[in-house]
């Protein structure tokens, strides 16, 4: 993985300003701000078409707001051309919700396809492809097509697609929607393995809120290689000296209405806040 950033970085990895978005219907994002530090997970909830998935693909340079400003890394995304935005993407992962693979492609394929687009060796490329199938429990699917993978496999290959390219970020687009509460486990299990052991910044749009108190209240310790309370571990990382930490930010009409801790949200006494909880 590319090093993580010192423990005592405190500079911003991704900083919306003022961010609007709209479309013919209207608008959908009305000026939205929020900032990522690094080794932290935001976990963004809102109702559906908030523009939580909008957020991702604004990071990622995907599309552009309207006005405001998206940075990411010191960059400004909203403002680079195409051709500044292709290296600029090599700092991304982007896991979307049905894994994005190619259906021609075998695993093994469909997880060295960004590497050989950056023209790495094919002795390093099957190096990394071992490794991130192996880091998945997939390393038996290599020759297999995703049409022959559960949902479940689908997500962990996109996974290993993206800890193959080693970046310092990494978007979630639903991660675990449609999947049973077992395969959703392991996802969650896979994403903080990646925060824990690799010390990678993310932002993570989802519908399940017992995902984002997962990762507040949890962390993977490698070296009993599971996952166990945070109170359980004896130096537990904490987000004041540079360690992961979990944020929640919740979208309603186009503006952030919340944005705290996960014991803030839990405890909030918000009417709207607390039936939006109920729902999800």
């Amino acid at each position: 993985m590319t090093p993580s950033p010192p423990e005592n970085d405190t500079s911003t990895v991704i900083a919306f300003k003022d961010v609007k978005i709209g479309f013919d219907e209207g608008d959908v994002l009305r000026g939205v701000s929020f900032e990522v530090m690094p080794r932290e997970t935001l976990v963004l909830l809102g109702e559906t078409g908030t523009g939580k998935t909008l957020t991702l693909k604004m990071a990622a340079g995907l599309l552009r707001p309207g006005e405001g400003k998206v940075e990411v890394l010191g960059q400004e995304v909203s403002s680079m051309s195409e051709a500044e935005l292709l290296p600029y993407r090599r700092n991304l992962g982007f896991v979307f919700q049905e894994g994005a693979l190619f259906d021609s492609l075998t695993v093994a394929e469909n997880v060295a396809y960004r590497l050989r687009e950056d023209r790495l060796s094919e002795d390093e490329i099957e190096k990394r492809v071992e490794e991130a199938l192996s880091f998945v429990e997939l390393a038996h699917t290599g020759d297999m097509l995703p049409s022959e993978l559960s949902g479940g496999m689908r997500r962990r290959v996109s996974i290993a697609r993206t800890l193959a390219s080693r970046p310092p970020i990494v978007l979630y687009d639903s991660p675990t929607a449609g999947l049973d509460p077992v395969t959703a486990q392991t996802i969650i299990t896979l994403i903080m393995q990646l925060r824990d052991v690799f010390g990678v910044t993310a932002i993570m749009a989802t519908h399940r809120l017992q995902d984002g108190f997962g990762l507040a209240n949890f962390r993977f310790d490698p070296e009993s290689k599971r996952v166990v309370r945070l109170e359980e571990m004896e130096s537990a990382p904490r987000a004041e000296n540079g360690g992961p930490s979990t944020r929640f930010l919740v979208y309603r009409e186009g503006r952030v209405y919340f944005e705290g801790a996960p014991e803030e949200l839990a405890e909030s006494k918000d009417a709207y806040l607390q039936r939006f909880l109920a729902s999800i």
